[in-house]
């Protein structure tokens, strides 16, 4: 099964950077999320149309080394390897696709704009940095995209095709093959679509002229965009579930865990408690609102503070079994010292709570999932922890913590063949009270 690079991708582009966009651009966070799970398609379609262009190899090979990845929201308009590729690969069709999500999405041509050049930034550096990963040269790269062109149309949101993107006449390649049609994917001298129709069984209805008359000819081409709405539906549902994915962590999930906790809790354990809808606004702390999730770790720490719950507590064994999961501190793909945009507030939240609760202590904890060599996995997420501890002294409040352990995937609960997306809710940082 050849590798779907959009999955990738989307690490790039998960809930911190949408609520982190919305808040630049001035647009509601479902508005930029709809216009992200269009354009990404788009763009990758793009790629894949101009697999065997050496520009665009060539852009997508120095793109790493760019530092796009590290300044999405803020380089990605200016950079000349996404100018030069958006000219490449949409021609004179970019304004059309801006126009065209823009509409769709509810959001400015402005904020359209930005997000191109962003999803497509996002693109080449998650591309680039595979290839590199994996010592792909410019005829594995382009064998890479060429793979991609069997599942672009599938990965549309409903109410959107390729051809209503307004991005040229090779978005028609990219289809669903469901009435035996041939079609090929273009080639670099323009678009061609050939179709043989198969002979109709004697006793059935005869073929139907040019000019399509006739009831039945509608199926034709109703069947194939009923099946692609239903399918571009569900996609598109799975890819929101990230952004209203409910909280049900910390409190009753339990695991036995390594050496220094030797029944902590894995901290991501579905529970049976009532799930809460992650809604952004202001949680109280002695009078200091900060900005985090009602029900999410914040709200939940203060509660438990506030109740005496850990003053109350005789010894480290009545805290062991609650871990609060991070919702907006996410590292970037594969490393240990970079974190996704947007998550350094949610580190300075936990600070002015450590600091307003002077005689709280906490452990940190690093998880991966089941991908991978684990040796890997346990020194990543060591590493993550450790960085998050050195953040927290630097701020400090490093007295406050106590430990900091990597668990690698030891309390995963997804398959590792599971797509991307289902695999995140394993790869978290989480933190307990200690004593």
């Amino acid at each position: 099964m050849s590798l779907n690079v959009i999955d990738l991708i989307k690490g790039q582009l998960g809930p911190a950077l949408v609520s982190q966009a919305a808040s630049q651009f001035g647009e509601s966070e479902s508005g930029i999320s709809k216009a992200i799970g269009g354009l990404l398609p788009a763009v990758v379609g793009g790629l894949a149309n101009n697999a065997d262009n050496p520009g665009v190899l060539d852009a997508i090979t120095k793109a790493p080394s760019s530092g796009i990845l590290g300044n999405l929201l803020g380089g990605s308009s200016s950079n000349p390897i996404i100018t030069n590729l958006l000219s490449s690969i949409f021609g004179d069709k970019v304004s059309g696709l801006i126009n065209s999500i823009a509409s769709f999405a509810g959001i400015s041509n402005n904020s359209a704009g930005s997000l191109l050049n962003l999803v497509t930034g996002a693109t080449v550096g998650t591309v680039g940095k595979y290839a590199a990963d994996n010592n792909l040269g410019a005829s594995g790269i382009s064998s890479l995209l060429n793979d991609q062109k069997g599942i672009i149309s599938t990965l549309l949101p409903a109410g959107l095709s390729l051809a209503s993107l307004n991005i040229g006449d090779w978005a028609k390649g990219y289809k669903f093959d469901n009435d035996n049609d041939a079609i090929n994917t273009p080639s670099s001298e323009g678009p061609k679509v050939e179709v043989t129709r198969s002979t109709t069984p004697s006793g059935t209805n005869p073929d139907r002229n040019n000019n399509n008359e006739g009831g039945g000819s509608i199926w034709k081409w109703l069947l194939p965009l009923l099946l692609l709405i239903a399918a571009g539906y569900f996609l598109w549902k799975q890819c929101e579930k990230k952004q209203t994915t409910t909280t049900t962590t910390t409190s009753d999930s339990t695991a036995v865990n390594s050496t220094t906790d030797t029944a902590a809790t894995a901290g991501t354990v579905t529970t049976t408690a009532p799930a809460t809808t992650k809604t952004d606004e202001n949680i109280d702390l002695n009078g200091i609102m900060l900005k985090g999730y009602k029900g999410g770790m914040e709200d939940q720490m203060i509660s438990f503070l506030k109740s005496d719950g850990y003053k109350n507590a005789a010894d480290d064994s009545a805290l062991k079994d609650k871990w609060y999961d991070f919702d907006h501190v996410n590292f970037k793909m594969g490393s240990s010292t970079e974190l996704e945009a947007g998550s350094q507030g949610q580190l300075d939240n936990l600070v002015a709570i450590l600091k307003a609760f002077p005689d709280a202590k906490i452990k940190i904890g690093g998880y991966t999932d089941k991908t991978g060599n684990e040796a890997s996995n346990v020194k990543l997420s060591q590493a993550r922890a450790d960085y998050i501890k050195a953040a927290l002294s630097k701020a400090g409040v490093g007295s406050q913590v106590l430990g900091a352990e990597g668990y690698g995937s030891k309390f995963a609960t997804v398959d590792a063949t599971a797509s991307d997306a289902e695999r995140a809710v394993d790869r978290k940082m989480s933190v307990r009270f200690a004593k």
